[in-house]
């Protein structure tokens, strides 16, 4: 069995604190291993997560364009093995994070090798949820060409909805497969309103579930303790909690 999970959403709706919430779900249904993997360049997924990391795959990558110093080792292999020192371990899950997109001059062959340490090292974890940056571009290049679940995440503003519909559309542009694709409406206030029923419906989007706005969240990232580890009494994370156990289908 495998299940591999995709989120992206537009800056500030809560793609990310809910990337760390299904994390936490799939560990609380014996759903591990799991790798979470942070592809978004603002990467915060660590810190939803209560996890710290010092290598991402993009230092590996630049490693890679420059010298590799020892002789007795290819490319490929010092690639290889900076990607595994670039995992941090937990307990039922463990994070890789992608790091910034590529600066100045060519990455096509750091790209390539990497995209094939990664499909290697991936195997290796049936579950995976991969937070990403609303662009999708650097998930195309470097990581799965297959998801079973993908989530747009959004809050109810016109502008939010708006960037979910171009992510809704883009996805369907680039060449991954997805079985299953949801939106995700998030820190609501109220009863959702006609016009943002309306917004839904005209994409088509399929609506997995609506999550209050919820000061629990924002308390606990002020005080730097990982949101992800909230209770279940937690409105939010009760409502994240019941769009993955309808949603999170094998």
């Amino acid at each position: 069995m495998s299940l591999i999970i995709g989120m992206a959403g537009k800056g500030g709706t809560g793609k990310t604190t809910l990337a760390g919430m299904a994390v936490r779900y799939l560990a609380s249904v014996g759903k591990v291993p799991i790798l979470a993997v942070d592809a978004d360049s603002n990467a915060n997924l660590g810190d939803v997560l209560g996890m710290s990391y010092d290598r991402t795959l993009s230092d590996a990558r630049e490693e890679m364009k420059g010298s590799v110093g020892d002789v007795s080792i290819t490319k490929d292999t010092l690639l290889e093995l900076r990607t595994q020192e670039a995992i941090v371990e937990g307990d039922d899950f463990d994070l890789i994070v992608m790091g910034q997109p590529e600066g100045s001059g060519c990455y096509c062959a750091a790209n390539a090798v990497l995209s094939g340490v990664l499909d290697k090292t991936f195997k290796n974890y049936p579950y995976q949820v991969i937070d990403n940056e609303a662009g999708m571009e650097h998930i195309s290049r470097l990581t799965a060409k297959f998801m079973d679940i993908f989530y747009v995440v959004s809050d109810a503003s016109r502008r939010g909805l708006t960037a979910a519909q171009r992510i809704w559309r883009l996805v369907d542009e680039l060449k991954i497969t997805i079985r299953h694709k949801y939106l995700i409406l998030n820190r609501t206030r109220g009863e959702i309103s006609d016009e943002v029923k309306k917004i839904i419906e005209d994409e088509p989007m399929t609506l997995a579930g609506v999550i209050p706005d919820d000061m629990a969240i924002y308390d606990t990232d002020q005080a730097g303790k990982p949101t992800s580890s909230l209770p279940l009494s937690v409105p939010a994370v009760a409502a994240a909690n019941e769009i993955f156990k309808k949603t999170l289908v094998e």
